[in-house]
């Protein structure tokens, strides 16, 4: 997949699956826009892809502003943008719906489902004047079954789930495709957090189980390219052998 020319923005770009996206899309040609709340980790990568490929967006993805403002940056500096991938995420605090904190409870909401809805908000009308654009946003088996513990984080992530499906009801014939990606478990942070809550049979698996974070990346590349056409509005699931095949992955 040849990405030469075309810009990229990603959020929760500072590690996991964000940072590994950065280095593909950045190793395939692209300008990549690295957004995350850890300003000093997406200035490192800007650092390591290039200065004249990457820039580095302290952003808080709970809030609009940042977001569009981050899209607004990737216009001035390399002219417009055409992929945003909604990756930013967090599943902390795990705890069972009647002892939850409603407070943060609500930050995760705030991140992983209004911080999707920011994205793509921010995104659609560059995208939409410029005739199109990939909104790829990273799911979860999770969006579709309840998941002791994680009542915020199911939620988030069928609500997410959503927003694909409605974006793609009215804006695909303005050129906009969006795809869910739902990665299964990788090996990163996130799955660090759930292995030390002990709840549910997540937190169950051993590290060996996860994929390396460089295989969603893969797949959100493959996603930007013909093979994702099938899957407009819809979800790509790496559990499945057949997706993994057309990517280009093994194991």
């Amino acid at each position: 997949m040849d990405m030469t020319g075309s810009t990229v923005l990603i959020t929760g770009a500072s590690r996991g699956i964000g940072a590994a996206a950065a280095r593909a899309f950045a190793a395939a040609g692209a300008n990549v826009a690295l957004a995350a709340r850890s300003g000093d980790a997406v200035a490192d990568l800007a650092k390591e892809l290039g200065a004249d490929r990457a820039l580095a967006i302290p952003c808080d993805v709970s809030r609009y502003w940042e977001l569009a403002a981050a899209v607004d940056a990737c216009v001035q500096t390399f002219g417009g943008l055409d992929v945003l991938i909604n990756n930013a995420g967090v599943i902390e605090p795990i705890s069972h719906l009647a002892d939850s904190d409603p407070e943060a409870w609500d930050q995760v909401i705030d991140i992983n489902l209004k911080g999707v809805f920011h994205g793509m908000r921010a995104a659609m009308p560059v995208m939409i004047k410029a005739g199109g654009g990939s909104i790829l946003t990273i799911s979860s088996g999770a969006a579709h079954n309840p998941t002791e513990a994680w009542s915020h984080y199911n939620a988030s992530k069928a609500g997410a789930a959503m927003l694909t499906r409605c974006i793609d009801l009215e804006a695909r014939d303005k050129g906009i495709r969006a795809i869910g990606l739902s990665p299964g478990t990788v090996a990163t942070e996130m799955q660090r957090e759930i292995k030390s809550s002990g709840i549910n049979p997540v937190s169950k698996l051993d590290w060996s189980d996860h994929i390396p974070p460089e295989w969603p990346a893969k797949a959100l590349l493959w996603m930007c390219g013909p093979g994702g056409d099938d899957h407009l509005g819809g979800e790509i699931s790496l559990r499945d052998e057949e997706i993994r095949r057309a990517v280009g992955l093994s194991g």
